[in-house]
């Protein structure tokens, strides 16, 4: 793996784990949402120390080049925080919808009382 890609790969993972730690100081970023964003860091600066060992997963796995293992690895990473986004985006739509039902229910409660 190149220096520029390793260089490049540390910063990013820097700069991502800083975002994580101001949005949570900021009350912007829970703490659960922000942990796998954190070990994504981790993950990234690990593989830039260590490039040696993902150039030897990249061989055994049959990768041209290890720069692409890296970059599946990126992918598959963001491909599971989406998934996992969509999970807590539907349970979000199915609360919002209980709870249309529940003011529809109350403002109906209420008519029928004024009515009487």
């Amino acid at each position: 793996m190149s220096i520029t890609l390793r260089i490049l790969l540390i910063i990013a993972s820097i700069f991502s784990f800083i975002l994580c730690l101001k949005r949570i100081k900021q009350s912007k970023l829970k703490i659960t949402n922000s942990v796998v964003w954190m070990l994504g860091s981790v993950a990234l600066v690990l593989m830039a120390i260590f490039s040696n060992a993902v150039e030897w997963v990249a061989l055994k796995l049959g990768f041209v080049a290890p720069v692409n293992f890296v970059f599946l690895v990126m992918i598959a990473f963001l491909l599971m925080q989406t998934f996992i986004d969509n999970i807590r985006i539907s349970a979000l739509n199915e609360k919002v919808k209980e709870l249309n039902h529940y003011i529809a229910l109350k403002e109906l409660q209420a008519k029928n009382d004024i009515e009487k």
